[in-house]
Formats: C-alpha cells, structure tokens, sequence
C-alpha cells in the first residue's frame, strides 16, 4: 500500500494516538441515541431527490440518500489520509448523479480516527445539524492540501501543544494551528460555535470507541475501506476499484 493509504501498520497507532481520550477505546454500550428522522422525505417517494436527504446513525455516522436504498455503501474515512482526499474528489459527482440521487443507494461514512488532527476534524464535520455534515465533510478533504502541512513536521512545541493537558484544550490547539477556526468561520460558524463543538467530550468518546469497534469487526486494513450490505470489500481503496463492484449490485 503507497504513502497516504493507512496501512495496518500505522492504524495500529490508532489506539495509542487516542490516548487523547484518557486510554478509553473499547466499543460503547448498544445502547444509544436514536437516529435522527430522515429529514421528514417518505421513504418511497418516487421523484425524491435523494441528495437532499441526510441520516445521522445511532452510531454516530450519517447517511445521504435513501435509507432504504438497494445497496448500502459505508466508507470509513480518516481525515488526514491523501487516499481519501483523492476518493472524495473522484466519486462525490458520480456517486451522487447515478447512485445516490435515483434512490437505489446510499452513502454512510463513518469516521475512522488515527489521531489527533483527525479526530479534531471529525469533530468539526459534527458540528451543527446533520444537513451540514457532508458540506462540511467535503469541505474539510476537499482543502487537505492547504491545511495538512502541520502534521507533516510538527515542532516540538506543537507536539507539546496538541498531546498534554485536558483533551478540549489539545483539540483547541490543533484546530489553531491547522486554522480550523478560519475554515469554519467561511462555513458560517462562529468561533464560539467551533470550540463549543470541540469541548464535547462524548462525541470524542464515541468516536474514538467507533474506530475501535470498526478494527474489531472488520478489521480494517486501510483508508479509504468500504462495505457494501454490511460487508468489507476486500482490496478496496480507491475509487476505480470500487465502483464497478457498485454498477454490479445496482444494476
């Protein structure tokens, strides 16, 4: 796998990196929250726009399109992998025009967090209501190029900076010197809004525990991964592999 692919070897890391959250990774209870109402668009509405419906999930993933679609697609996606900057630019149209908008499939990313800086944009990919998260979702891998520069070769300051000290404070520091605050802010969010998102410390948790439960039960192998009915498609990562194993359960 090429550089950019989070291999086994570097999400390993993962739960070492998520020490950011007080070493608690394991998988939440069953319990949780119920999902949000698909916008209020019946289900077999037979000239719905299905773009225009988003789901969030009882584990904390959102889905675009119909929730009863034919094929379910998952993505597992980490913010700071280049593979997945490349996925989302090469099947964000076409997923979108011929798989999504018809009603025969759906989109569900999931986050998959390594680190700190992930976990930083996946929280800001939550922040607000859940017509904002794949604009935001978007936004944020649409740009990588122009904010991943931080992480490439952190000082021994920033390092300091995003892993001592309370986990709201670190995410703080992270989105200041990535200029998160910057990219919201052009999203139409107020720098209060922003840290207010960053100090939910149970979303951090869930998160954090859906990435474990992601390694445990599918043992994911890199990022971008893909499920198709709830199943991993083995060797997928990219998007010319994995849309011909789509046109085949949709047609």
């Amino acid at each position: 796998m090429t550089t950019g692919l989070r291999t086994a070897a570097t999400i390993a890391l993962a739960t070492a990196a998520l020490s950011l959250l007080g070493g608690a990774t394991r998988p939440r209870a069953a319990a949780a929250k119920p999902a949000a109402a698909a916008q209020g668009v019946p289900a077999g509405a037979a000239s719905e726009n299905w773009n225009a419906v988003i789901t969030r999930t009882d584990h904390d993933s959102y889905v675009l399109g119909n929730p009863k679609a034919k094929v379910k697609l998952v993505a597992f996606i980490s913010y700071t992998c280049t593979h997945c900057a490349a996925f989302e630019a090469e099947s964000e149209g076409p997923l979108r025009l011929s798989f999504i908008a018809g009603g025969q499939g759906s989109l569900e990313v999931r986050n998959f967090v390594r680190d700190g800086v992930d976990l930083t944009v996946a929280m800001l990919t939550h922040c607000g209501p859940p017509s904002k998260f794949f604009l935001n979702h978007s936004a944020f891998l649409g740009s990588q190029s122009s904010w991943i520069e931080p992480a490439l070769a952190p000082s021994p300051m920033q390092k300091q900076r995003w892993y001592s000290g309370a986990l709201a404070q670190r995410l703080r520091y992270i989105a200041s010197d990535f200029h998160f605050y910057e990219i919201m802010e052009t999203r139409g969010y107020a720098r209060a809004e922003v840290t207010r998102c960053l100090a939910d410390s149970a979303l951090a948790k869930r998160l954090a525990d859906g990435t474990d439960k992601a390694q445990k039960d599918y043992a994911i192998q890199g990022t971008p991964s893909f499920l198709i009915d709830n199943v991993l498609l083995s060797g997928t990562y990219s998007w010319d592999v994995l849309r011909p194993q789509i046109e085949a359960r949709v047609n």
